[in-house]
Protein backbone atom coordinates (compact mmCIF):
# COMPACT_ATOMS: atom_id res chain seq x y z
CA UNK A 1 0.00 0.00 0.00
CA UNK A 2 1.08 3.94 -0.99
CA UNK A 3 1.66 5.37 2.20
CA UNK A 4 0.21 9.71 2.52
CA UNK A 5 3.87 10.09 2.23
CA UNK A 6 5.00 8.44 -0.48
CA UNK A 7 1.56 9.11 -2.21
CA UNK A 8 2.02 12.34 -3.53
CA UNK A 9 5.76 11.56 -5.30
CA UNK A 10 4.28 8.47 -6.96
CA UNK A 11 1.14 10.32 -8.27
CA UNK A 12 3.64 12.40 -10.02
CA UNK A 13 5.36 9.52 -11.73
CA UNK A 14 8.17 8.01 -9.31
CA UNK A 15 8.28 4.29 -8.17
CA UNK A 16 6.88 3.19 -4.96
CA UNK A 17 10.18 1.99 -3.92
CA UNK A 18 12.03 4.84 -4.77
CA UNK A 19 9.53 7.04 -2.65
CA UNK A 20 10.23 5.12 0.04
CA UNK A 21 13.97 4.81 -0.85
CA UNK A 22 14.04 9.29 -1.10
CA UNK A 23 11.83 9.05 2.37
CA UNK A 24 14.82 7.20 4.37
CA UNK A 25 17.67 8.95 2.43
CA UNK A 26 16.07 12.37 3.39
CA UNK A 27 15.54 11.32 7.23
CA UNK A 28 19.64 10.20 6.93
CA UNK A 29 20.45 13.52 5.03
CA UNK A 30 23.23 11.55 3.86
CA UNK A 31 24.18 8.21 3.31
CA UNK A 32 25.80 5.14 1.81
CA UNK A 33 24.12 2.78 -0.47
CA UNK A 34 24.43 0.00 2.49
CA UNK A 35 23.01 2.49 5.18
CA UNK A 36 20.13 3.26 2.93
CA UNK A 37 18.86 0.05 2.06
CA UNK A 38 19.45 -0.62 5.67
CA UNK A 39 17.33 2.12 6.50
CA UNK A 40 14.39 1.82 3.95
CA UNK A 41 14.79 -2.64 4.84
CA UNK A 42 16.28 -3.71 1.75
CA UNK A 43 19.42 -5.41 0.60
CA UNK A 44 21.74 -2.97 -1.44
CA UNK A 45 21.22 -4.95 -4.50
CA UNK A 46 17.04 -4.21 -4.36
CA UNK A 47 17.49 -0.95 -3.90
CA UNK A 48 19.87 0.10 -6.40
CA UNK A 49 17.31 0.57 -9.35
CA UNK A 50 15.60 3.39 -6.84
CA UNK A 51 18.90 5.04 -6.12
CA UNK A 52 19.48 5.04 -10.00
CA UNK A 53 16.30 6.68 -10.23
CA UNK A 54 16.01 9.07 -7.42
CA UNK A 55 19.62 10.34 -9.49
CA UNK A 56 17.92 10.49 -12.68
CA UNK A 57 15.11 12.58 -11.33
CA UNK A 58 16.96 15.16 -9.40
CA UNK A 59 16.00 13.75 -5.72
CA UNK A 60 19.62 12.22 -4.62
CA UNK A 61 22.87 13.68 -5.28
CA UNK A 62 26.01 12.15 -4.70
CA UNK A 63 29.29 13.35 -2.60
CA UNK A 64 31.98 11.11 -3.02
CA UNK A 65 30.87 7.71 -2.12
CA UNK A 66 27.97 9.06 -0.36
CA UNK A 67 24.59 9.76 -0.95
CA UNK A 68 23.25 13.48 -0.37
CA UNK A 69 19.08 14.24 -0.47
CA UNK A 70 18.50 16.69 -2.68
CA UNK A 71 15.47 19.50 -2.55
CA UNK A 72 12.07 18.29 -3.74
CA UNK A 73 10.99 21.33 -6.05
CA UNK A 74 13.31 20.92 -9.03
CA UNK A 75 12.38 17.46 -9.34
CA UNK A 76 9.25 17.68 -8.28
CA UNK A 77 8.89 20.23 -11.64
CA UNK A 78 10.13 17.39 -13.80
CA UNK A 79 8.31 14.60 -12.64
CA UNK A 80 5.03 16.74 -12.83
CA UNK A 81 5.92 18.08 -16.48
CA UNK A 82 7.10 14.14 -17.23
CA UNK A 83 3.64 13.63 -16.04
CA UNK A 84 1.96 16.09 -18.31
CA UNK A 85 3.69 14.57 -21.22
CA UNK A 86 2.32 11.28 -20.26
CA UNK A 87 -1.19 12.53 -20.48
CA UNK A 88 -0.75 14.31 -23.43
CA UNK A 89 0.33 11.06 -25.09
CA UNK A 90 -2.36 9.33 -23.08
CA UNK A 91 -4.98 11.44 -24.71
CA UNK A 92 -3.94 11.57 -28.15
CA UNK A 93 -3.95 6.91 -27.70
CA UNK A 94 -7.14 7.14 -27.01
CA UNK A 95 -8.45 9.80 -29.54
CA UNK A 96 -6.99 7.47 -32.12
CA UNK A 97 -8.51 4.33 -30.33
CA UNK A 98 -11.73 5.95 -30.47
CA UNK A 99 -11.15 7.38 -34.48
CA UNK A 100 -10.22 3.97 -35.14
CA UNK A 101 -13.12 2.56 -33.35
CA UNK A 102 -15.51 5.08 -35.23
CA UNK A 103 -13.83 4.30 -38.55
CA UNK A 104 -14.65 0.76 -38.56
CA UNK A 105 -18.18 0.99 -37.23
CA UNK A 106 -18.62 3.27 -40.51
CA UNK A 107 -17.44 0.40 -42.75
CA UNK A 108 -19.50 -2.19 -41.42
CA UNK A 109 -22.60 0.61 -41.92
CA UNK A 110 -21.57 1.79 -44.87
CA UNK A 111 -21.31 -2.04 -46.06
CA UNK A 112 -24.95 -2.70 -44.87
CA UNK A 113 -26.68 0.90 -46.18
CA UNK A 114 -26.06 2.92 -49.44
CA UNK A 115 -27.97 6.16 -50.15
CA UNK A 116 -28.24 6.36 -53.56
CA UNK A 117 -28.37 9.89 -55.55
CA UNK A 118 -31.65 10.87 -57.35
CA UNK A 119 -29.49 10.76 -60.43
CA UNK A 120 -28.31 7.04 -60.83
CA UNK A 121 -31.64 5.75 -58.76
CA UNK A 122 -33.60 4.53 -62.28
CA UNK A 123 -30.19 3.18 -63.72
CA UNK A 124 -29.05 1.59 -60.33
CA UNK A 125 -32.65 -0.15 -59.59
CA UNK A 126 -32.81 -1.35 -63.61
CA UNK A 127 -29.50 -3.63 -62.81
CA UNK A 128 -30.62 -4.76 -59.40
CA UNK A 129 -33.57 -5.85 -61.24
CA UNK A 130 -31.66 -7.52 -64.38
CA UNK A 131 -29.61 -9.63 -62.00
CA UNK A 132 -33.03 -11.07 -60.18
CA UNK A 133 -32.89 -14.35 -60.25
CA UNK A 134 -36.06 -15.81 -58.38
CA UNK A 135 -38.32 -12.83 -57.11
CA UNK A 136 -38.91 -9.20 -57.35
CA UNK A 137 -41.32 -7.52 -54.75
CA UNK A 138 -42.80 -4.45 -54.37
CA UNK A 139 -44.64 -2.02 -52.33
CA UNK A 140 -45.38 0.88 -55.27
CA UNK A 141 -47.06 4.36 -54.83
CA UNK A 142 -45.67 7.70 -56.25
CA UNK A 143 -43.86 9.45 -57.14
CA UNK A 144 -41.61 7.66 -59.56
CA UNK A 145 -38.06 7.48 -60.48
CA UNK A 146 -39.08 7.63 -64.22
CA UNK A 147 -41.79 8.66 -66.80
CA UNK A 148 -44.84 6.30 -66.83
CA UNK A 149 -43.40 4.33 -69.95
CA UNK A 150 -43.49 0.29 -69.35
CA UNK A 151 -40.94 -1.76 -67.79
CA UNK A 152 -39.46 -4.05 -70.36
CA UNK A 153 -36.59 -4.89 -67.47
CA UNK A 154 -39.61 -6.62 -65.69
CA UNK A 155 -41.53 -7.88 -68.90
CA UNK A 156 -38.12 -9.83 -69.94
CA UNK A 157 -37.79 -11.54 -66.25
CA UNK A 158 -41.03 -12.35 -66.01
CA UNK A 159 -40.57 -14.27 -69.59
CA UNK A 160 -37.89 -15.79 -67.65
CA UNK A 161 -39.43 -17.37 -64.90
CA UNK A 162 -38.49 -14.72 -62.28
CA UNK A 163 -41.70 -14.00 -60.14
CA UNK A 164 -42.98 -10.71 -59.33
CA UNK A 165 -45.49 -9.54 -56.64
CA UNK A 166 -46.23 -5.98 -56.39
CA UNK A 167 -48.86 -3.87 -53.49
CA UNK A 168 -50.07 -0.83 -55.54
CA UNK A 169 -50.97 2.27 -53.57
CA UNK A 170 -54.46 3.24 -54.90
CA UNK A 171 -52.74 6.95 -55.71
CA UNK A 172 -50.56 4.65 -58.12
CA UNK A 173 -53.74 3.34 -59.95
CA UNK A 174 -55.00 6.68 -60.07
CA UNK A 175 -52.74 7.76 -62.79
CA UNK A 176 -53.92 6.20 -65.97
CA UNK A 177 -51.03 6.76 -68.05
CA UNK A 178 -49.02 4.64 -65.45
CA UNK A 179 -51.75 1.98 -65.17
CA UNK A 180 -52.00 1.39 -69.06
CA UNK A 181 -48.50 1.81 -69.80
CA UNK A 182 -46.78 0.18 -66.86
CA UNK A 183 -49.37 -1.85 -64.63
CA UNK A 184 -51.39 -3.57 -66.56
CA UNK A 185 -48.98 -5.08 -69.28
CA UNK A 186 -46.68 -6.39 -66.23
CA UNK A 187 -50.12 -7.96 -64.95
CA UNK A 188 -51.33 -9.19 -68.60
CA UNK A 189 -47.32 -10.92 -68.95
CA UNK A 190 -47.42 -12.38 -65.04
CA UNK A 191 -47.09 -10.32 -62.30
CA UNK A 192 -49.33 -11.03 -59.18
CA UNK A 193 -50.70 -7.86 -58.21
CA UNK A 194 -52.46 -6.10 -55.34
CA UNK A 195 -53.97 -3.10 -54.06
CA UNK A 196 -53.95 -1.45 -51.13
CA UNK A 197 -55.50 2.07 -50.26
CA UNK A 198 -51.81 2.93 -49.21
CA UNK A 199 -48.56 1.45 -48.42
CA UNK A 200 -45.93 2.14 -45.73
CA UNK A 201 -43.07 2.96 -47.75
CA UNK A 202 -42.05 2.70 -51.73
CA UNK A 203 -40.03 -0.22 -51.78
CA UNK A 204 -38.75 -2.93 -53.86
CA UNK A 205 -37.41 -6.00 -52.85
CA UNK A 206 -34.68 -8.16 -55.00
CA UNK A 207 -34.55 -11.66 -54.17
CA UNK A 208 -33.56 -12.07 -50.91
CA UNK A 209 -30.29 -9.63 -51.74
CA UNK A 210 -30.82 -6.25 -50.76
CA UNK A 211 -34.45 -3.55 -51.11
CA UNK A 212 -34.26 -0.10 -52.02
CA UNK A 213 -36.34 2.24 -50.14
CA UNK A 214 -37.63 5.79 -51.53
CA UNK A 215 -36.28 8.58 -49.06
CA UNK A 216 -38.52 11.11 -50.87
CA UNK A 217 -41.76 12.20 -49.27
CA UNK A 218 -43.03 15.13 -51.97
CA UNK A 219 -45.02 13.77 -54.27
CA UNK A 220 -46.68 16.66 -55.96
CA UNK A 221 -43.95 17.02 -58.67
CA UNK A 222 -43.25 13.61 -59.14
CA UNK A 223 -39.96 13.15 -58.70
CA UNK A 224 -38.40 9.77 -56.92
CA UNK A 225 -35.86 11.55 -55.18
CA UNK A 226 -32.94 9.57 -53.57
CA UNK A 227 -33.17 5.86 -52.42
CA UNK A 228 -31.39 3.73 -49.76
CA UNK A 229 -30.26 0.45 -50.54
CA UNK A 230 -30.16 -1.92 -48.11
CA UNK A 231 -28.07 -5.30 -47.43
CA UNK A 232 -28.87 -8.58 -45.72
CA UNK A 233 -29.65 -7.20 -42.07
CA UNK A 234 -31.90 -7.43 -39.70
CA UNK A 235 -33.44 -4.45 -41.68
CA UNK A 236 -33.69 -6.11 -44.76
CA UNK A 237 -35.43 -8.86 -43.12
CA UNK A 238 -37.65 -6.51 -41.56
CA UNK A 239 -38.82 -4.82 -44.89
CA UNK A 240 -39.42 -8.41 -46.30
CA UNK A 241 -42.03 -9.06 -43.08
CA UNK A 242 -43.39 -4.98 -43.77
CA UNK A 243 -43.85 -6.27 -47.46
CA UNK A 244 -45.33 -9.58 -46.62
CA UNK A 245 -47.92 -8.15 -44.52
CA UNK A 246 -48.89 -6.30 -46.88
CA UNK A 247 -49.42 -8.55 -49.69
CA UNK A 248 -51.96 -10.75 -47.24
CA UNK A 249 -53.99 -7.86 -46.43
CA UNK A 250 -54.03 -6.84 -50.32
CA UNK A 251 -57.06 -7.08 -52.38
CA UNK A 252 -56.01 -9.23 -55.39
CA UNK A 253 -56.13 -6.62 -58.80
CA UNK A 254 -57.44 -8.26 -61.43
CA UNK A 255 -56.28 -7.10 -65.04
CA UNK A 256 -55.12 -10.02 -66.92
CA UNK A 257 -56.58 -10.94 -70.05
CA UNK A 258 -58.14 -14.34 -69.33
CA UNK A 259 -61.51 -14.15 -68.64
CA UNK A 260 -63.46 -16.33 -65.78
CA UNK A 261 -66.69 -16.65 -66.52
CA UNK A 262 -68.20 -17.66 -70.37
CA UNK A 263 -69.72 -14.34 -71.24
CA UNK A 264 -66.83 -11.69 -69.90
CA UNK A 265 -64.43 -9.83 -72.36
CA UNK A 266 -61.16 -8.68 -71.45
CA UNK A 267 -62.06 -4.99 -71.14
CA UNK A 268 -64.86 -5.96 -68.99
CA UNK A 269 -62.47 -7.67 -66.25
CA UNK A 270 -60.02 -5.14 -66.26
CA UNK A 271 -63.19 -2.58 -65.78
CA UNK A 272 -64.23 -5.07 -62.44
CA UNK A 273 -60.71 -5.19 -61.17
CA UNK A 274 -60.65 -1.01 -61.66
CA UNK A 275 -64.05 -0.75 -59.63
CA UNK A 276 -62.66 -3.03 -57.01
CA UNK A 277 -59.59 -1.63 -56.51
CA UNK A 278 -61.31 1.45 -55.01
CA UNK A 279 -61.16 3.80 -58.51
CA UNK A 280 -63.64 5.80 -59.34
CA UNK A 281 -65.74 5.92 -62.27
CA UNK A 282 -64.39 8.98 -63.70
CA UNK A 283 -60.67 7.31 -63.35
CA UNK A 284 -61.79 4.07 -64.48
CA UNK A 285 -62.99 5.43 -67.92
CA UNK A 286 -60.11 7.09 -68.14
CA UNK A 287 -57.63 4.56 -67.91
CA UNK A 288 -59.94 2.10 -70.52
CA UNK A 289 -60.76 5.05 -72.81
CA UNK A 290 -63.52 5.33 -73.15
CA UNK A 291 -66.74 7.96 -71.87
CA UNK A 292 -68.27 7.87 -68.42
CA UNK A 293 -71.77 7.08 -70.48
CA UNK A 294 -69.65 3.68 -72.16
CA UNK A 295 -68.79 2.96 -68.82
CA UNK A 296 -72.20 2.88 -67.14
CA UNK A 297 -73.25 0.96 -70.39
CA UNK A 298 -70.87 -1.67 -69.94
CA UNK A 299 -72.24 -1.71 -65.64
CA UNK A 300 -75.65 -2.07 -67.03
CA UNK A 301 -75.11 -4.86 -69.81
CA UNK A 302 -73.02 -6.83 -66.67
CA UNK A 303 -75.54 -6.43 -64.09
CA UNK A 304 -77.94 -7.81 -66.55
CA UNK A 305 -75.90 -10.66 -67.42
CA UNK A 306 -75.54 -11.50 -64.15
CA UNK A 307 -78.76 -10.67 -62.38
CA UNK A 308 -77.53 -8.10 -60.22
CA UNK A 309 -79.65 -5.24 -58.77
CA UNK A 310 -76.75 -2.91 -57.89
CA UNK A 311 -72.74 -3.17 -58.45
CA UNK A 312 -72.58 -4.47 -54.33
CA UNK A 313 -74.23 -7.17 -55.86
CA UNK A 314 -72.40 -7.41 -59.09
CA UNK A 315 -68.99 -7.48 -57.18
CA UNK A 316 -70.28 -10.51 -55.16
CA UNK A 317 -70.93 -12.33 -58.34
CA UNK A 318 -67.49 -11.51 -59.89
CA UNK A 319 -65.90 -12.21 -56.64
CA UNK A 320 -67.44 -15.96 -56.15
CA UNK A 321 -67.04 -16.75 -59.84
CA UNK A 322 -63.30 -16.15 -60.09
CA UNK A 323 -63.63 -13.23 -62.03
CA UNK A 324 -61.79 -11.08 -59.85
Amino acid sequence: MVSADTGHLVTLGLGEQAARAYLALVALGTSTLDQLADAAGHRPEQIRCSVEELLQVGLAGRSGAELVAMPPGPALDLLARRREVELAAARVAAADTFRLLRQRVSVGVDSLLEIIDEAAVQDRIRQLEQSARAEVRGLDSPPYYAGPDGNPTELDNLAAGVRYRAVYAKTALERSEYLADNVVPAVKAGEEARTLPDVPVKLLIFDTDCAVVSLSAAEADNVGGSALLIRPSSLLSALIGLFEMCWRAALPLALGESAGGPFLQPSERRLLGLLAAGLGDEQVARTLGISRRTLFRHLESLMSRTGAANRFQLALHAKRNNWI
